[in-house]
C-alpha cells in the first residue's frame, strides 16, 4: 500500500510539473496513449487565412481569372475529388485547397513555361454556407450557420446548450490551418465563470463536447491537464 501511495504522489508531482512547464516553454514530447498528439505553448488556437474556411470540394463550379491572358480564364467544374483539367497544366489536384492555395497553384505551373509572371485568381462560382460543426454532448448536434463573429458558448446556445451528461472540462475546438490541424482543449464552466476569455470561432471549426471519437484519441493527455484558468493547444500529426 505504502508503495503504491508513494507512485501516485509521485506521478502527482510529475503532472504538475507538465502543467507549470507548459506556459515556460515548448513541449516537444507527446503523452499517454496518444502519440501523433503534442502539446503546444500556444495559449490560443490560431486563426484561420482569410479565405481558408471554404476549402474546393467535388462538383463545384470555380471562376478562374489569369491577368492578360483571358484564354487561360473561364468557368471550371471539379471532378470527383476536386480536381480540374486546366489548359496547358492537365489535372491539376486542388481539391480541398482554398481559393489562394488554388490560385498560387496553378501560377506556379504557368511561371516560366506558358505565362511569364501569371497573376491568378480563383473564386467558387456559387460560395457554400459557411457553417460550424457541433456534436456530442449537445442537445441538438448540428451545422450552425458562422453568422458575425461567433464564440464557443455562442455556438453551444445554437445547438440548444449541453446535454445533462455533458462535461464541462471536456470540450475540443478542431481547427486546420495552413494544412497543420489543431485540438483546443476548453473548460465552459471556466469560461462561464470568466475565468479565461470566450474562444473565437470560424467557419469550417468543428466542436466537440463531452464523449466523442476525437477526444478518444487524447485520452491520454487529460489526466496530466487539468483545465482550470486556461485552454490548452494540441498538435495533430495525424491531420497534416
Amino acid at each position: 500500500m505504502r508503495d503504491a501511495f508513494v507512485a501516485r504522489f509521485k506521478l502527482g508531482i510529475l503532472a504538475c510539473g507538465i502543467v507549470l512547464g507548459l506556459s515556460a516553454c515548448a513541449v516537444d514530447r507527446t503523452y499517454g496513449a496518444a502519440p501523433q498528439i503534442e502539446v503546444t505553448q500556444l495559449e490560443t488556437l490560431p486563426a484561420p487565412q482569410a479565405d481558408i474556411s471554404y476549402v474546393i470540394g467535388p462538383q463545384e463550379k470555380l471562376e478562374i481569372t489569369v491577368v492578360g491572358a483571358e484564354e487561360l480564364g473561364g468557368e471550371f467544374l471539379t471532378d470527383g475529388v476536386g480536381d480540374i483539367q486546366y489548359p496547358y497544366l492537365g489535372n491539376v489536384p486542388i481539391g480541398g485547397k482554398s481559393p489562394s492555395e488554388a490560385a498560387q497553384i496553378i501560377a506556379d505551373g504557368l511561371r516560366g513555361r506558358v505565362v511569364l509572371d501569371p497573376q491568378v485568381r480563383v473564386l467558387p462560382a456559387e460560395l457554400p454556407p459557411l457553417a460550424i460543426s457541433v456534436g456530442g454532448e449537445v442537445k441538438r448536434p448540428g451545422s450552425y450557420p458562422a453568422i458575425g463573429k461567433p464564440t464557443l458558448l455562442t455556438v453551444i446556445n445554437q445547438a440548444e446548450g449541453l446535454d445533462q451528461y455533458a462535461k464541462l472540462d471536456d470540450v475540443l475546438i478542431m481547427r486546420s490551418v495552413n494544412g497543420q490541424s489543431y485540438i483546443g482543449l476548453y473548460n465552459v464552466g471556466a469560461i462561464q465563470r470568466g475565468n479565461y476569455d470566450d474562444p473565437r470561432l470560424y467557419p469550417g471549426d468543428i466542436v466537440m463536447v463531452g464523449d466523442s471519437p476525437g477526444r478518444r484519441r487524447i485520452d491520454g493527455i487529460l489526466p496530466f491537464i487539468p483545465l482550470v484558468t486556461s485552454a490548452v493547444i494540441l498538435l495533430d500529426r495525424v491531420g497534416q
